[in-house]
């Protein structure tokens, strides 16, 4: 049948540097799947993962590894066959309970299917019943002989003895190395993290911090723009003295332009209030919508009394001409009382002739 899959799930994969055994470097450049599978046939555990066309995890699980979290997100684990440390980053903590746990049910299924397979080497080979480990360890440089028949095959066994002997004072050498460095590989994973964070949450920062003086260079653009429309009205109500019929009063002017003046203030409170609050980019966020929104009233408004003070430019020109026209009908009203205060001194002098 082959080996079949007994678990799945998705992570970001790394691997110890082999050159330096500190830095991690990435196996992948996305989150790709990483399965557990069992080789009936075998009796054999091992984690897959295959990026692309090319296997990136090809660990055989062992009894004697594991599986350690070091973050919320982050876990490893050694390999000494394959002779590197494996990382996995998973986008939940969910994901990475659910994979430890795995870990740990497959690590348990491996020592039993191997104590099942000693237990069925033993069974086949009665004359091979070696010595326990306490054994070896107290009798080391005399290895216990061995009721066989013959010299040769008491030298047979004395050797694989010495060879079940040198491969348990191996494992537990490697085991003793894995476990001393697992204290510096966590804390290499804890500070990769950290290392990440900190990039993401400097350029949200940076980014926070520029958009911050887009809007401040923004806000003062429509203060001198406000200020230009201020002098303008100002002018206007100089030359007009008052308002004429249909020219949109002045204090309704005047009102728009504290209404802009104290958005604009408001702005500015907002702006260093901003500075004030950069290490929550979720807020910024938010608040930079709700600035953009207001800073898009802002241009509605100035658009709107730009749209007044052209009416009102409008309105003083028509007050110009018929003021100038009404000059004109006056001179010509005062030259016909010109013309006829003389008709009538010269009558008062005929009527003064008379009268003598």
């Amino acid at each position: 049948m082959g080996e079949q899959p007994i678990f799945s799930t998705r992570a970001h994969v790394f691997q110890i540097d082999p050159a330096t055994k500190r830095n991690w470097l990435p196996a992948s450049k996305h989150a790709v799947t990483v399965s557990f599978f069992y080789d009936a046939s075998r009796s054999v555990y091992r984690i897959i993962s295959v990026g692309g066309t090319k296997a990136i995890i090809n660990s055989t699980i062992t009894p004697n590894m594991t599986f350690t979290k070091t973050s919320q997100k982050f876990g490893q684990w050694a390999d000494s066959r394959a002779n590197t440390v494996y990382g996995l980053g998973f986008s939940t903590e969910q994901q990475l309970q659910q994979f430890a746990e795995q870990f740990k049910e497959v690590k348990e299924a491996a020592r039993l299917a191997r104590e099942k397979s000693q237990e069925r080497f033993e069974l086949a080979n009665p004359g091979l019943n070696i010595a326990a480990p306490q054994e070896l360890s107290e009798e080391r440089h005399s290895p216990p002989l061995l009721t066989v028949n013959g010299p040769g095959e008491e030298k047979l066994f004395r050797s694989r003895s010495a060879e079940v002997e040198l491969t348990v004072e191996k494992e537990r050498v490697k085991k003793m190395l894995s476990e001393g460095s697992m204290c510096e590989l966590n804390m290499e994973a804890e500070l990769f993290t950290l290392q990440d964070s900190n990039a993401k949450l400097v350029a949200a920062l940076q980014e926070a911090n520029s958009s911050a003086e887009q809007w401040k260079k923004q806000l003062a653009e429509y203060q001198e723009e406000t200020d230009r429309l201020r002098d303008q009205v100002a002018e206007l109500e100089a030359q007009l003295g008052r308002p004429a019929a249909g020219q949109p009063g002045k204090e309704e002017l005047s009102r728009s332009l504290e209404e802009l003046e104290a958005l604009l203030r408001a702005k500015e409170q907002e702006i260093q209030n901003l500075q004030c609050r950069k290490t929550d980019v979720g807020e910024l966020e938010k608040e930079k919508e709700e600035v953009m929104q207001r800073l898009q009233d802002l241009e509605r408004r100035n658009t709107e009394l730009e749209s007044r003070v052209e009416s009102a430019e409008k309105t003083l020109a028509t007050n110009r001409e018929e003021q100038e026209q009404s000059e004109v009908e006056v001179q010509r009203i005062i030259g016909v009382l010109d013309v006829k205060i003389g008709d009538l001194k010269g009558l008062r002098e005929n009527l003064a002739k008379l009268v003598k």
